[in-house]
């Protein structure tokens, strides 16, 4: 017997892991692939010597997420953050460009920069409530009232048909466009909405590090402290039962509702059951990866500063390709999200040579290869893109989701982002994570906060695992 199994080793399965470590339990952890860490692995994808992000490239959450904060994350890593957190290209060599500094931001921004000042301005002052609002389970009464009503207002106007009224110009909607569009939901819509706000204010706080060495960082820094605190981990491990898991008083899972539907089998009650069989997934993402020969050669030339930059147009045509999306089709100017990693970390590739890291969105279980519309999305906005590339690798849907199980459907946020799939997540109640079998958590990002690299759902299935079944509270994480 042992005190605690968990399954999964992507962030939030390490994060349970290292939580139930640190108390001073016996861990041990079941990965079905070669190597740990799910959504934040980094491979040689193509080439030796060029590294890819396999999944999440950016972190917007790597400074701000409480459990992040206590495990001391950036004095385990090396984290670089561009001035420049995103950008978004227009037509005719101009881009709306998002900086750390919101005074410069709205500076750039013509005749909307005070408008856009005055949305952003109350979440940049209270972005340590925003984050505990937004990282938590939503069924319970906010800490801060006021700014969860900033917030809840500001969602409301930019999450419906009232999300141009402050604005006059093209600049400061589609920055504000490209930031929603993370959610693969309709726009606008209230969690595009919600959720392109949380990250907008935080690149104007702290911005959007990108890990050295890429995202593999950040799960080797939680297996390094894993290990030191007696915990172990079985690679290549596929754990089809919780029957085949070693009698264990905690059993934490970082796996989709259907794998836990799968594994626990009828031990389920009947009601529990149907929720998780009848858990929604979102739509998906066709990811391109290339080797450059050069910078991107944007038109717009500040946004080779720039860590994120959006490909979508106005906000009109971002608005249409991701209600293209929505009703099943495959947009031809899709909306792209892009990240050149080397341009700040260097030892991604060899010298010479750049990372190029995207992808579109896609109706969930496309197949379609969407390699040609990301290139000419890339060459309208950088001419010349098309002759750098070296060799690219396109990662359908179909593919992510045989990649990763959690991404059903290639839904890499592991579950449908609406107003209903952000509090019935994967059922309606305080403490979403506790399942009805004893001792056996939930811990995925079909779970409490939702999809990100924030470890917070781990975080929070291990608090709850300690209190319920040793009575314990949360231990130290930091160094």
């Amino acid at each position: 017997m042992v005190d605690v199994a968990v399954v999964g080793s992507g962030p939030n399965g390490l994060a349970a892991a290292v939580v139930m470590a640190r108390a001073g339990l016996e861990v041990h952890v079941y990965e079905a692939d070669s190597v740990v860490g799910g959504g934040v692995r980094t491979l040689e994808l193509m080439r030796p010597g060029h590294f890819h992000d396999v999944c999440s490239a950016v972190h917007p959450m790597a400074l701000a997420s409480p459990f992040f904060q206590d495990f001391e994350l950036s004095r385990r890593i090396e984290l670089r953050t561009p001035e420049l957190s995103f950008g978004s290209p227009l037509d005719g060599g101009r881009a709306a460009l998002a900086y750390r500094s919101l005074d410069r931001t709205a500076a750039e921004l013509g005749r909307d920069g005070g408008a856009y000042r005055r949305l952003m301005e109350p979440l940049v002052r209270r972005v340590e409530q925003v984050t505990e609002l937004t990282l938590n389970q939503l069924l319970r009464i906010p800490r801060d009232p006021v700014a969860a009503a900033m917030l809840g207002l500001r969602t409301l106007e930019q999450g419906t048909r009232a999300w141009n009224l402050r604005f006059r110009e093209e600049l400061a909607p589609a920055l504000l466009a490209g930031v929603a569009a993370h959610a693969v939901a309709p726009l606008p819509s209230l969690a595009s909405a919600g959720a392109g706000l949380m990250l907008g204010t935080l690149a104007h706080v702290q911005g959007w590090p990108i890990p050295v060495g890429g995202s593999a960082s950040i799960a080797q820094a939680m297996l390094a402290d894993l290990e030191t605190h007696g915990g172990t981990v079985h690679t290549g491990t596929r754990i089809g039962s919780l029957k085949e898991l070693p009698a264990a008083k905690a059993t934490l899972l970082d796996v989709a509702p259907p794998a836990l539907r799968r594994m626990a089998a009828d031990d389920l009650p009947s009601g529990y059951r149907r929720s998780l069989e009848n858990f929604r997934f979102g739509n998906a993402a066709c990811k391109v990866d290339f080797i450059l020969s050069g910078p991107v050669p944007w038109s717009a030339a500040e946004l080779s500063d720039a860590g994120t930059v959006h490909i979508g147009g106005t906000r009109a045509e971002t608005a249409q390709a991701e209600r293209l999306v929505a009703a099943g089709r495959h947009p031809a100017r899709p909306y792209v999200l892009v990240s050149q990693p080397s341009r700040f970390d260097p030892g991604r590739a060899p010298a010479g040579r750049h990372i190029l890291w995207t992808y579109c969105h896609v109706p969930a279980g496309s197949t379609v290869d969407m390699g040609e519309a990301v290139i000419a999305q890339l060459e309208r906005f950088s001419p010349g893109f098309r002759d750098l590339v070296v060799e690219s690798k396109v990662t359908t849907a179909a593919a992510l989701a045989d990649y990763n199980e959690n991404y059903v459907g290639g839904d890499f946020g592991a579950g449908l982002m609406d107003v209903r799939g952000l509090i019935q997540r994967p059922v309606l109640s305080p403490v979403p994570w506790r399942t009805p079998l004893s001792g056996v958590y939930l811990c995925s990002s079909s779970t409490p906060p939702g999809p990100g690299v924030t470890g917070m759902s781990g975080y929070h299935a291990a608090r709850y695992a300690l209190k319920d079944m040793y009575g314990l509270g949360l231990p130290s994480l930091g160094l």
